[in-house]
């Protein structure tokens, strides 16, 4: 994390949004009626930079399990 990032643990509103919304694609995706919109939502919300410091920020803590890939 550099010193002027945001806190990972206190998250801005526009962040908790799009992870909220990750996570709803993801319900939506393997539910019964998923659809392949659900995946391309989720691929952009997790290619988007707040997301992805985030993510980085998360895993330097140990807070986040390490990416397979």
């Amino acid at each position: 994390m550099k010193k002027n990032d945001p806190d990972p643990l206190q998250p801005l509103a526009s962040l908790l949004v799009k992870i909220g919304s990750i996570a709803v694609h993801a319900q939506e995706l393997f539910g019964p009626l998923g659809h392949h919109f659900d995946r391309i939502a989720m691929k952009s919300l997790l290619n988007d930079p707040e997301v992805n410091a985030w993510i980085e920020s998360m895993t330097e803590m140990a807070m986040l399990p390490k990416k397979r890939s």
